[in-house]
């Protein structure tokens, strides 16, 4: 059943086709899931369940992208197997600001592979200088402008922290496209290669300004947070610089308000249009696990139900812990 049926399915018979309809498919058709992972329909059913409770359970229209629907995973790591669920984790889905970490992680194994510094010295050049405001506007740091001259180091922080559209295209440009989606398929994430930066097409590069938008999946996202977990993206020493990055991110306004004060959350936001999402990794002594959602929402509208949802997420897996 294509989306557009399923649209029509949804509006004649509610929110109640939706729960059956998800409840008939396999928990993640059409992408491999890892050996590592262990599926759980009844996991997935909760989710689905929760998902439609906070009221994410619909088709969106989504303009040039068509009907679109959410894409959502989440990785309960307090077994001695994750456990894996989701509804529409293998949708792919614009993941905005979301995927400056694969650009980050290209960096970063560049950098382990000695072709430079942290702090080598970089130049900023026009047009990848497109901030005309801070992303996080209490942040202090000033925008980039053409010419400044900075180090890979600042850049990879400001791209992680404040979502700084200006440093992840110089980014861009260091790590280079081809590299970048080298890996990502070295890593198994066929579908999640970066094709843009953040500027306007007519400044593209050659080559770039006609391919399609950037797209990732809620799957592929959270086996890119499973593996930092584990210290296995790229390395040890990858997985840890970027893990100290993604947690001193300085957006908590989406599912970071729907955990405790006692919880670390290390991840990565994401916000354009009518796209927000948010993906990370949470550790609260012995609650852990990872949640990713992408959803064709405005951050206005969808605030309230990230919240709950991430607190729904939260109650779930200490539940789970405890019948361990």
């Amino acid at each position: 059943m294509n989306i557009k049926a399923v649209t029509e399915m949804y509006l004649k018979f509610g929110p109640l086709f939706f729960i059956c309809f998800c409840l008939s498919l396999p928990v993640f058709p059409q992408q491999k899931i890892p050996s590592y992972f262990k599926q759980s329909r009844k996991f997935s059913r909760t989710l689905q369940q929760i998902v439609h409770e906070v009221g994410l359970d619909s088709t969106y229209d989504a303009g040039e992208d068509g009907m679109e629907t959410i894409s959502f995973a989440v990785i309960d790591l307090t077994k001695k197997k994750p456990v894996i669920g989701g509804v529409y984790a293998n949708n792919f889905i614009y993941p905005a600001s979301v995927y400056k970490m694969y650009v980050a992680m290209e960096v970063l194994k560049q950098v382990n592979e000695g072709k430079y510094s942290l702090f080598a010295p970089y130049i900023v050049r026009s047009p990848n200088d497109v901030d005309k405001g801070k992303e996080i506007d209490y942040d202090p740091r000033p925008l980039l402008q053409n010419n400044d001259t900075v180090t890979i180091d600042y850049l990879l922080d400001l791209m992680i922290t404040r979502s700084d559209n200006s440093a992840a295209n110089c980014l861009i440009d260091v790590a280079t496209r081809p590299a970048i989606n080298k890996t990502m398929l070295e890593q198994g994430w066929q579908g999640s290669e970066v094709t843009r930066k953040f500027l306007s097409r007519k400044y593209e590069d050659p080559g770039y300004d006609t391919v399609r938008g950037t797209e990732t999946s809620a799957l592929h996202a959270a086996d890119f947070m499973y593996k930092i977990y584990k210290n296995q993206l790229i390395n040890p020493w990858v997985s840890m610089q970027l893990k100290a990055l993604l947690g001193r991110q300085l957006d908590t306004t989406k599912l970071s308000i729907g955990l405790p004060s006692s919880a670390m959350f290390y991840h990565k936001t994401g916000w354009w249009d009518i796209y927000t999402n948010d993906v990370g990794i949470v550790e609260d002594g012995k609650i852990k696990y990872i949640i990713s959602v992408f959803t064709p929402i405005t951050e206005e509208k969808v605030r309230p139900r990230l919240k709950e949802l991430s607190r729904r997420v939260y109650e779930l897996i200490k539940e789970m812990h405890r019948g361990k």
